[in-house]
């Protein structure tokens, strides 16, 4: 293959007979020794006595140029029949192998205009989601039969149903561990029993509808945005689109519907298996009986308490479906855009949830809710 080297002035290396694939890893191990001590100047491989060549090996012969070429040094392909040239220049043997340049680092003002690029698109694509959103529901709301009313079943059953036990889990713990951290403060002051005033307002009208929303924002709201995203860089949509269907009435609205069903029922339990928690912590550490507790609770928690949970939970409903369904639609990118939309979605709707709790906390506050 390679009968031997020319002289170092000349640099050049004969090689001869069938070059195949099957021969790659000898020829490499050849090739690499026989250029290892070159570092500067024109290294020659004469190919006059190549009979064939495979396009494996002369991707080899390309690899090597382009190590030659960081050192500095500079390989030709020379003395090729006419079947073997068409073969070289099918892969740009022919063409010059350029030194890679260095990555210059990236003023501040750059990362800046490219951020604030990056943020004016992403705004100009959620209020282009908003306005068809809009023209979607209005024109439902003229024709009903227009929407995809069949999957809202489904969806209710994914995003509600099977989240049920980890919802009920979590929230059964939340009212467990505040009635535990409180017992020793109120016990202190003899106060035993108000445990129950503080486990229910805090979960009938903060925690359960907080909770909530995060499990789903965690598990339904990344599922959705991710759905939607494979549709999306997989042309689906577009597909819809193409048979007249809209995509907004067709997949967001289902969606949307059923969380805004769904979400106020898991917060609506939630609320029961809080208290559960808390009544388990005061008849076990305080001394107060299950039935003296559930009394306590019916008298501090009202139902306005109840209501402006639900009506949290509904928004937070929205929110988590409108950030979602948007993500998706936004998708781009195969499946590394799939992963980023879906990891934006929960940060995104973590922060707007938190955003539209306080903000009802201080109106419901404000006007003695």
């Amino acid at each position: 293959m390679i009968p031997g080297q020319g002289s170092s002035a000349r640099r050049l290396i004969p090689l001869r007979g069938e070059l195949r694939m099957r021969d790659a890893d000898a020829l490499w191990r050849e090739l690499s020794a026989a250029v290892a001590d070159i570092h500067d100047g024109a290294v020659t491989f004469d190919l006059t006595h190549v009979s064939v060549m495979d396009g494996g090996v002369l991707s080899m012969l390309l690899h090597l140029r382009a190590v030659l070429a960081e050192r500095g040094a500079r390989l030709e392909l020379t003395g090729a029949n006419e079947r073997l040239a068409a073969l070289i220049e099918l892969y740009g043997g022919n063409e010059r192998v350029a030194r890679r340049a260095r990555r210059k680092a990236e003023g501040l003002v750059t990362q800046v205009g490219r951020a604030t690029v990056a943020v004016l698109d992403e705004a100009r694509l959620v209020v282009e989601f908003l306005g068809q959103m809009v023209a979607a529901t209005v024109n439902v709301a003229r024709r009903p039969s227009t929407a995809n009313w069949r999957d809202t079943l489904p969806f209710v059953e994914k995003t509600g149903v099977d989240a049920l036990p980890i919802a009920l889990l979590i929230n059964s713990l939340v009212g467990f561990v505040m009635a535990f951290q409180a017992a020793k403060q109120l016990a202190a002051y003899g106060a035993n029993i108000y445990v129950a005033d503080l486990v229910g307002i805090s979960v009938t009208r903060e925690l359960a509808p907080l909770m909530t929303a995060i499990i789903v924002c965690g598990r339904s709201g990344a599922a959705i945005a991710a759905e939607l995203g494979t549709m999306k860089v997989s042309e689906e949509i577009d597909a819809l689109r193409t048979m007249g269907l809209g995509p907004v009435s067709y997949l967001v609205l289902p969606r949307a519907l059923a969380l805004l069903l769904v979400v106020p029922v898991l917060t609506l339990l939630a609320d029961i298996v809080g208290i559960a928690g808390g009544t388990l912590v005061a008849s076990t550490s305080l001394g107060v009986s299950p039935q003296a507790y559930l009394n306590e609770t019916l008298i501090a928690v009202k139902p306005l308490d109840v209501g402006t949970g639900l009506i949290k939970s509904a928004a937070f409903a929205m929110t988590i479906a409108l950030i979602a369904c948007q993500q998706g639609f936004a998708t781009s990118g195969g499946a590394e855009g799939v992963g980023r939309r879906a990891t934006s979605t929960v940060v995104s709707s973590l922060f707007c949830i938190v955003l539209i709790d306080t903000f009802f906390t201080v109106v419901f506050r404000t006007f003695n809710v």
